[in-house]
């Protein structure tokens, strides 16, 4: 039941590995940066009921992957659900603390829920 989890509680589902290498990017100031091309929203400090995508719960999701980025290329899609990244618990984790976890490193590891997939 990874799309209607209680944070806090124990869960048990099937997930996806993903290693995505960040790209090596120039930003609008000319200061290199590294890239993964995708956006997140959710997270236990969010009302889930006011996204716009109807999601069921406080994880983190994937909202936004990038055309031809670092994200397109290792598999990630739109609505999929970080479980993990370099085994950090991302289902009891707040949107800016997800946010600066995913900033930091330049390899992420993430575990991912994918409806139809990893769940019925």
């Amino acid at each position: 039941m990874a799309f209607q989890h209680q944070a806090g509680t124990a869960m048990e589902c099937l997930s996806i590995p993903i290693t995505l290498h960040k790209e090596l990017s120039v930003d609008m100031d000319g200061r290199e940066v590294m890239k993964c091309g995708f956006k997140i929203g959710g997270g236990i400090d969010q009302d889930y009921r006011l996204s716009p995508h109807g999601y069921t719960d406080n994880g983190v999701y994937i909202t936004e992957v990038t055309h031809g980025s670092a994200a397109d290329k290792a598999g990630l899609k739109v609505h999929d659900k970080v479980l993990q990244c370099n085994g950090y618990d991302f289902t009891m984790v707040t949107h800016k603390k997800a946010v600066d976890y995913i900033k930091k490193h330049p390899v992420l590891n993430l575990l991912i829920a994918r409806r139809g997939v990893t769940s019925t």
